[in-house]
């Protein structure tokens, strides 16, 4: 999910701290940034406030990978 990644970064955190953030694993973090994975709408929800951006930005990600 190269939308997580890159919001991410540009946040300046790392996966360990991002997955703390969501009470995730970092193993989960990194899952969904390499698209084993993707969040449930519950963490999705919480992407969207902790970036302050739409969850549509995510689902683009998934969208471009099913085409």
């Amino acid at each position: 999910m190269n939308t997580l990644r890159s919001l991410r970064e540009k946040a300046g955190l790392s996966q360990c701290e991002l997955s703390k953030i969501l009470d995730v694993t970092q193993s989960t973090v990194s899952m969904w940034e390499t698209g084993v994975t993707f969040p449930r709408r519950r963490i999705l929800i919480k992407l969207s406030s902790v970036f302050n951006c739409s969850i549509y930005e995510f689902l683009k990600d998934c969208e471009s990978k099913q085409s």
